[in-house]
């Protein structure tokens, strides 16, 4: 079975309370659609109720505490979300949850604390000697009172912050204590990346680890969720990630399927980490993304031949998400790197209408982007859902490429025996004139007219006696091609 993923928010979102609502009455229809499963935002409370999430506050509070200025966040209540996830599960979607666990934001209080300030370019290379700050690193959550957790956190329990209340400046400044230090099991962009924000969590303490991975517990027992998008895991510990999986997978009454955001788009540095949690989690794909960045802006002088290359896709297709854009990628964002609406159903049909990899659909790309003037994006559910139903009907069974030429690409795909009429042939084209791709798909096809499933030709294609078909895309644009709907 082809499973089909869609990330259900985007940065802009409507900061109304309503978004579990939204989804709740939209479950159905992104079923219908051919998705199986969709990834939500952070669903804990943040340092403000308008925070996408990411800053996060308090893990324990899905919407439930009048904590920092609201009891909802910027998505809903705990009731709204448990509603939302309900609806889900009754329409047939898994549900996934977005985890940030690599710092916190917004303490309640200030401590004085010794560090030492580090180049932000080159984190091992301390640029002062130890002196005092004040940091916000007390977190005592007095809105949720030691329900669900006692724990309260102060500064030994992070190893890094970025703001010293006491001079109100800003650096990377590195908590001094007895053999504490940046972990090893990070990405070494910076020279060591372990300090991203705020409040950076320090997991060779002992009672964090065993704090984080008990909320982990509590949550999979709170919420009927089917896995976790784990994000930032290239600045934490690869080895609490490991143990973080296993205890909660132990734990768990059900499977657990566990995604992350390692964004370095080096496949080996990828491969390094998966290697040290076993291949236990699955990664986005950040060099396709490029990839797919790049023929959007090259147009006709990029080789699409070599769309896949360097990619992890390529290298490790079962441990792979695959995805055009996402949250980050969009106008406005941190890593902003959009893909051209031009060639946007071509880099879908490249994610969508391939064997390998766990394709996911941005809601940003489908439904729209609520920015102003150029952060807003018009949503593209008629570039999308051709590809989504051709992936449920048609692009199953055995693959084979033809990526022989720089502008214009194809792949077969062979359909499966028991899926009546299953089988497709795409071509991708990035040229000023039209693709033409001869394929084979079969001497069993012979004399089957396909007809492209995008609606982009109108061309009839008749397999001739020796299976093949003369497929054709027009300039820069993409085609598929199968058995008509009956």
């Amino acid at each position: 079975m082809n499973f089909s993923l869609m990330q259900y928010f985007e940065w802009y979102i409507p900061d109304d309370g309503k978004h579990w609502d939204r989804l709740r009455d939209d479950a159905h229809k992104i079923k219908d659609m051919g998705i199986d499963a969709v990834w939500l935002p952070p669903p804990t409370k943040a340092d403000n109720p308008s925070n996408p999430g990411y800053s996060v506050y308090d893990v324990y509070d899905l919407g439930e505490f009048d904590q920092k200025g609201a009891v909802r966040t910027k998505y809903g209540t705990r009731e709204q979300l448990e509603n939302a996830i309900k609806a889900c599960k009754e329409a047939g979607l898994m549900v996934y949850l977005d985890l940030v666990m690599n710092h916190k934001a917004g303490g309640d209080e200030t401590e004085t604390f010794k560090v030492i300030e580090v180049d932000p370019d080159d984190r091992n290379k301390e640029i002062s000697e130890p002196f005092d700050i004040e940091g916000y690193t007390r977190f005592t959550f007095p809105g949720r009172k030691g329900k669900y957790s006692t724990f309260e956190w102060d500064f030994t329990h992070f190893v890094g912050v970025d703001y010293d209340a006491k001079e109100d400046r800003t650096g990377v400044f590195k908590i001094v204590g007895e053999d504490k230090d940046w972990s090893d099991n990070v990405d070494e962009e910076h020279g060591n990346f372990d300090y991203l924000m705020f409040a950076d969590i320090y997991y060779d303490h002992p009672a964090v680890k065993e704090e984080m991975i008990e909320w982990g517990k509590w949550l999979t027992d709170t919420l009927d969720v089917d896995g976790f998008r784990l994000d930032a895991v290239k600045h934490i510990d690869s080895q609490f990630i490991s143990d973080f999986i296993d205890a909660v997978t132990e734990h768990a009454d059900r499977d657990i399927y566990f995604f992350g955001e390692f964004w370095n788009p080096e496949v080996e540095a990828k491969e390094g980490f998966l290697e040290d949690v076993e291949f236990d989690i699955d990664l986005f794909d950040v060099g396709l993304h490029y990839n797919l960045f790049g023929a959007s802006n090259e147009r006709e002088d990029y080789d699409l031949s070599k769309i896949f290359q360097g990619t992890l896709v390529e290298e490790s297709p079962w441990n792979t998400v695959t995805f055009v854009d996402n949250h980050d990628t969009q106008p406005g964002e941190s890593l902003e790197s959009f893909i051209e609406d031009w060639f946007k159903q071509s880099a879908y049909a490249l994610i969508l209408l391939r064997r390998d990899g766990y394709p996911c659909v941005f809601y940003g790309d489908y439904y729209g982007i609520d920015g102003e003037g150029e952060e807003s994006k018009v949503g593209m559910p008629e570039v999308i859902d051709p590809l989504l139903h051709a992936r449920h009907l048609r692009a199953l069974g055995e693959q084979e490429d033809y990526f022989d030429h720089a502008d214009t690409i194809g792949w077969v795909r062979f359909g499966e025996e028991e899926v009546e009429g299953s089988g497709c042939a795409v071509v991708v084209s990035n040229g000023l004139e039209d693709g033409v791709k001869k394929m084979y798909v079969g001497e069993e096809r012979s004399g089957e007219e396909w007809v492209d499933f995008t609606g982009n030709r109108e061309d009839k294609i008749t397999i001739d006696d020796e299976g093949f078909g003369e497929f054709i895309s027009n300039s820069q644009s993409v085609s598929v091609y199968a058995l008509p709907d009956e």
